[in-house]
C-alpha cells in the first residue's frame, strides 16, 4: 500500500468504512484518504495510515484487513469477527 499512496503522490492513508449495500446489508469501502475528519479514528500499520470513521468502526472493529495478489489479481480480503452471515456473492455481510 506504501507503493500505491507513493505512486498516487498525495494522500495521508487508506479510508476504510462500510456502507449500506447488498442483498445482507452492509458493504466495505475502500479508498485513499486525503485528510482526517473529526470523528475518525486513525491506526497505523507498517508505515500506512488507516483510518475509519467512527460509524464505520463499530461494524468492523477487530476487522483484519489483507492486500492479496494472486497472479493477475490484486484484492482486499477482509476478516471480520463480527460477520454473521454474507451473501452468497461475497458483496455484503450482515452483523
Amino acid at each position: 500500500m506504501r507503493s500505491f499512496l507513493e505512486k498516487r503522490g498525495s494522500g495521508v492513508g487508506l479510508r476504510i468504512g462500510v456502507r449500506k449495500s447488498g442483498c445482507s446489508g452492509w458493504a466495505y469501502t475502500i479508498d485513499y484518504a486525503d485528510s482526517v475528519e473529526p470523528d475518525d479514528v486513525v491506526f497505523d500499520r507498517e508505515g500506512v495510515k488507516v483510518i475509519v470513521d467512527n460509524d464505520s468502526l463499530e461494524l468492523i472493529d477487530g476487522t483484519e484487513v489483507d492486500f492479496v495478489k494472486d497472479g493477475l489479481n490484486e484484492a482486499f480480503k477482509f476478516r471480520n469477527p463480527n460477520v454473521k452471515g454474507e451473501c452468497g456473492c461475497g458483496e455484503s455481510f450482515t452483523v
